[in-house]
């Protein structure tokens, strides 16, 4: 079994360094208050930390995986390439949180949920179906083709402490 690591140490190295594909303007308050407010939940306090680091963008190879059931896509992992930031919904060449409600009605998502990250055919998204707007939701894969969820951690800090470099599954 592949070891967690601890938040902060995923935190001070998550974001890919050499990379500025899907990175927003700096996070404010006022746009936490307007996506929750957009979103119609309370976003973990540990994705706007991580997110105040650095608003949206690709992740860093040592964290861009998160071991899994089997599924579509592996046997062991899924990917998580990228987590999207807090900007306006329909911005060009990026995806952003608040893009969710568009999505879950484009892909026939379940709902409520707010993406994390996907490529359309899968997701990574918080799932607020059974803990509520205010509660502390779980991290889920969303794989649309095939109409399957997994359960990746009970809630965003697990999730995070699980990432792990992909090239550290076998092919």
């Amino acid at each position: 079994m592949i070891g967690m690591a601890s938040f902060d140490r995923v935190v001070n190295s998550f974001w890919h360094p050499d990379s500025e594909y899907l990175r927003l303007p700096p996070l404010t308050d006022d746009l936490v208050a307007d996506a929750e407010a957009q979103l119609g939940v309370t976003l973990p306090l540990d994705l706007i930390r991580l997110l105040r680091i650095q608003n949206g963008g690709v992740v860093a190879e040592a964290w861009d995986a998160c071991p899994a059931e089997a599924n579509f896509y592996a046997d062991d992992h899924v990917p998580f390439e990228h987590l999207c930031g807090i900007g306006p919904a329909g911005q060009a060449k990026t995806t952003t949180l608040l893009d969710t409600p568009y999505l879950v009605q484009e892909w026939d998502l379940p709902s409520p949920i707010v993406l994390l990250g996907g490529e359309g055919h899968y997701w990574v998204a918080l799932d607020y179906r059974d803990c509520g707007p205010a509660g502390d939701p779980p991290v889920v894969w969303i794989d649309n083709e095939m109409d399957h969820e997994l359960l990746l951690a009970p809630d965003f800090r697990r999730f995070i402490e699980r990432l792990t470099p992909s090239e550290g599954f076998p092919e």
